[in-house]
């Protein structure tokens, strides 16, 4: 027992107490200090020290996916080239805004200085090309075109040029094998804009700064499968720069490859031809104004017949769609977009528009049975068909007396069809509709797809035009204020016109209806619906969405993707009118018909042909020629603006590309070996364990001369344009139609 007092052992108790609480109160006054002098005292210094640290990522740039055709032969790639790129933010660090560098840049690449601060100046609604329309915080490319010597000299002499860089880099190629560009089908690339990583930012595929886009053709609408992800890394730095440590790894993921249903031979047979068809229809004269024809575009489409895919589309003129590889220069640019070179950028196979002529014909043929006239009855072909005093006239005036619907596509009656629309215009309550009118011409074209859309998966189609009586009043509303301010009643031939359409251009005229029949007027139709509509008639009625794609393959060729095509509609004719409207095709290239000069010796028993022959009159333009045939397999249509008829501009031309497919040398003689594709390709390429897809090889056409077989007088007939602009029309000018 202890023999301490308890007084005495409290007294120690509290002084343990108070020495515990001061070394407590010490401890945090010391700490209370040392918070003091962190925050307060030296806090400004430590707040810029820790917002020198931070998170910077390093983003690598996926490799763009490859375009093939059919077979696997690449379409587009890419390829490693020195790019030389531009920091825009170091460069206006400088205080002379980076002049310097850029000016011992341009020596070293042996480029204008202008050319190379064109390359970096940043595009808005006033700045021409070349301009960067990218990030402005993203290296910009000035050259892809760098030799090995330029990127030594850059690297060696890096005090010289700082904010410029010299690395290898995987570049868009655009291969033309064969020589086959495929420019409007394929398209081109640009950089990202700031617009489009704002709105894509919360998207499915967000866009990062270094990405570039498709801006056209299967670029653009595969742009998503074809761009792959890009690599990012995150690295923890200080505020001199220095990596603290990595703090995430996004590896990059490679685009997929896209197959498509193309074949490079075709394509290259398809430019060559067509290009070589406008230069010769370039030396002949029209013999109406005596003029050389202007041959200025032109667009041919190749489809299998059967299941609407695209096999070759070329459109002139055309363009290097590797002008736009790292950047177009303004040289190049202004070429592309100006009048003069006539916009080489469209696509003409699913943009240009224009009257349809006589290929129109089998849509007013089909309209005629379901207005109850009976495809073998017969109906006159006079050399001419008078309204009051207008009177539209046949070809060359000539006539062939009471012939069936097949005869007057063989023939190309035009005053046949005259009378079928003017009939039809009447029974269907002419300037005053009936409530029930049938509007059975207007109502087959749009059933055939005519003025919409196709659905082909290329950007920017257009959708033509059918002129009915909706068409008229929508017309009208939207130019009446002009007609009637601009219109004078016996005033010159203009303000007449104008006079008229201001009270009365709302309304479905006679002769409205009468030109509409066969292919004029203010119809508009475009290669890719002409070659959907013949092929329905090859296939036995069925409309399908013409496709250029046919197949996504992930990057390890592991995943495919098939493109199916797809069906949207069917003719509005019965199984029986098909066949007619085939029989009567088919007579077209036999003896008396209109393209029989064009197929002299075609295989006819082997390999059926059916084809029709348009010439097609534009108001203040020479005639546009068109051609459309087809077999059981393909079908191709052509266009040549300002060529004269089509089967004196197209249709040599036509009778080659199929030469080619089916392997024919002039005399019909068939060699399968030489044929490009006997029969429609099915099957796709076969992908290696690898991923990699073999390419055969592509050889550049050689022309084979296919001499034709003449009609005496040359040329298919050519209808005179009268005075008022409309086809086959005489009379007062006052009262004749016009188009806008």
């Amino acid at each position: 027992m202890s023999n301490i007092p308890e007084t005495g052992r409290t007294q120690r108790v509290q002084i343990r107490l108070i020495v515990i609480q001061v070394l407590v109160f010490s401890l945090l006054l010391t700490l209370g200090g040392r918070l003091w002098y962190l925050q307060i005292r030296n806090g400004d210094e430590y707040t810029a020290e820790a917002a020198g640290n931070g998170v910077q990522q390093v983003v690598q740039p996926a490799v763009r996916g490859s375009i093939l055709d059919a077979r696997g032969v690449p379409l587009a790639d890419n390829e490693t080239r020195l790019v030389v790129s531009a920091s825009r933010t170091e460069l206006l660090k400088m205080k002379d805004d980076g002049v310097g560098v850029l000016t011992r840049l341009a020596d070293v690449l042996d480029m204008k200085v202008q050319d190379v601060r064109d390359k970096v100046r940043l595009c808005d609604s006033k700045t021409p090309q070349p301009c960067w329309n990218g990030s402005p915080y993203q290296p910009i490319p000035v050259t892809d075109e760098a030799t090995t010597q330029q990127a030594l000299q850059i690297r060696e002499r890096a005090e010289d040029f700082p904010g410029i860089t010299a690395e290898p880099t995987a570049v868009r190629r655009y291969a033309a094998p064969g020589k086959a560009r495929t420019a409007q089908v394929l398209g081109y690339l640009s950089p990202v804009t700031d617009d489009e990583i704002q709105k894509a930012q919360d998207g499915p595929s967000p866009y990062l700064r270094s990405d570039q886009v498709g801006r056209s053709g299967i670029e653009r609408t595969y742009d998503k499968e074809l761009r792959g992800k890009a690599g990012v890394t995150r690295y923890e730095v200080d505020n001199l720069g220095r990596v603290m440590g990595e703090a995430e790894n996004d590896p990059a993921v490679a685009g997929s490859t896209l197959v498509t249903s193309l074949d490079a031979r075709v394509q290259a047979v398809a430019e060559y031809e067509l290009a070589a068809a406008m230069k010769q229809v370039r030396n002949e004269t029209d013999k109406i104004t005596g003029r050389k024809y202007e041959a200025d575009s032109g667009a041919v489409v190749v489809m299998e017949s059967k299941t609407g895919r695209i096999v070759s589309m070329a459109s002139q003129p055309d363009y290097d769609p590797n002008d736009w590889v790292g950047g177009i220069s303004g040289k190049q640019y202004a070429k592309l977009t100006s009048k003069k070179s006539n916009y080489p950028l469209l696509n003409r196979g699913i943009q240009g528009q224009a009257p349809a002529g006589s290929i129109f014909k089998v849509v007013s043929a089909s309209a005629a049975v379901r207005g109850g006239h009976a495809f073998n009855d017969r109906y006159e072909c006079s050399s001419s068909y008078s309204l009051g005093n207008q009177t539209f006239a046949n070809f060359e005036s000539q006539g062939h007396g009471p012939i069936t619907l097949g005869d007057a596509l063989k023939y190309s009656c035009n005053t046949v069809f005259y009378r079928l629309g003017h009939e039809e215009w009447v029974k269907d309550g002419g300037i005053k509709p009936k409530k029930d009118a049938k509007n059975w011409f207007y109502r087959t074209a749009r059933d055939f797809g005519l003025g919409s859309e196709t659905g082909i998966d290329l950007p920017n189609e257009v959708k033509g035009r059918i002129p009915d009586r909706q068409w008229k009043q929508d017309f009208w509303e939207a130019n009446k204020d002009a007609w009637c301010k601009e219109g004078k009643k016996g005033g010159t031939y203009v303000q007449q016109i104008a006079y008229e359409s201001c009270l009365e251009g709302n309304q479905l005229k006679a002769y409205d209806s009468i030109n509409y029949s066969i292919g004029q007027g203010d119809v508009l139709v475009t290669p890719i619906q002409m070659a959907t509509a013949y092929a329905a008639i090859s296939n036995g009625g069925t409309l399908h969405e013409p496709t250029v794609g046919k197949a996504v393959i992930s990057p390890d060729g592991k995943t495919v993707q098939e493109i199916k095509p797809k069906v949207s509609g069917k003719l509005p004719v019965n199984a029986q009118t098909i066949k007619d409207l085939d029989k009567g095709l088919r007579s077209v290239v036999e003896p008396g018909g209109t393209a029989a000069w064009r197929f002299g010796g075609w295989p006819q028993d082997k390999i059926p042909m059916r084809a029709k022959t348009g010439t097609a009159q534009v108001y203040g333009k020479q005639t546009t020629g068109w051609f459309a045939t087809y077999t059981d397999d393909y079908t191709i249509v052509m266009t040549i603006s300002q060529g004269g008829t089509g089967s004196g501009s197209a249709g040599p031309a036509v009778r080659k590309i199929y030469d080619a497919l089916y392997g024919l040398d002039s005399a019909g003689n068939q060699d399968k070996k030489r044929a490009l594709l006997p029969e429609p390709q099915k099957a796709l390429p076969k992908v290696q364990p690898d991923g990699s897809i073999p390419a055969p090889k592509v050889k550049p056409y050689d022309p084979t001369p296919v001499t034709p077989q003449e009609q005496p007088g040359g040329q298919e007939p050519q209808l005179p344009l009268p005075p008022g602009g409309q086809p086959g029309l005489t009379g007062s000018p006052a009262s004749t139609g016009r188009q806008p």
